[in-house]
């Protein structure tokens, strides 16, 4: 299982890098469209949303401003921050302290982090909406991770009717993603193409 995991990853991940980035930023701008149609939807103005900072060749990182700020216009925004055992902790993005420097310890790229206090694990627990980072998602809404866990581990605390959504790459939808029973489903995807896809 984790061989095939990690094949899939290795895979998933070359595609995603080989992507032209004039072609990231215009399928980055058609995520966020489909991201913001879809809240505005289904999360009221001002209600929390917990959100990741996407890096690298990761579906919304050539968005500037980046997702949490744009997020945070709207909503109340909590950003992970990784603990020394894998587990997420969160941190309102412009917070009490508004934007620090960046914090290695922060899920996600380099670029700036609130300079707000640390909330616990259990701050996930009481949100309206949760965007998670995915390398793909099967059509019963089982999502590959990079691997370390971190998002099952904090996705066990959100509730049932609390939406979680993965954004994706056109082609990272729909395919057969190896499961184990740790792994925790998400309810919609969006990708450049086709916008949001519920899975419940």
């Amino acid at each position: 299982m984790q061989e095939a995991k990690a094949a899939a990853r290795r895979h998933l991940l070359e595609a995603r890098k080989a992507m032209p980035g004039e072609q990231r930023g215009y399928a980055d701008l058609a995520t966020w469209k489909a991201l913001r149609d879809f809240l505005i939807e289904v999360v009221d103005e001002g209600a929390v949303v917990a959100a990741y900072r996407p890096f690298g060749a990761e579906p919304g990182a050539a968005l500037e401003p980046e997702l949490p700020e744009r997020l945070a216009v709207v909503y109340k925004v909590l950003e992970p921050v990784l603990l020394p055992d894998k587990d997420l902790a969160w941190r309102e993005v412009g917070g009490p302290g508004g934007q620090g420097e960046p914090d290695e310890n922060s899920v996600g790229g380099d670029g700036p982090t609130p300079g707000g206090a640390v909330l616990g694990p259990d701050a996930v627990a009481h949100v309206a909406a949760v965007i998670v980072p995915g390398l793909a998602v099967s059509n019963d809404g089982i999502r590959l991770g990079r691997g370390g866990g971190s998002y099952d581990r904090a996705l066990a605390r959100v509730g049932p009717d609390v939406p979680v959504v993965a954004l994706l790459r056109d082609g990272e939808f729909g395919i057969a993603v190896p499961a184990e029973p740790h792994d925790r489903a998400v309810t919609g995807v969006i990708t450049p193409a086709k916008g949001f896809t519920s899975l419940r």
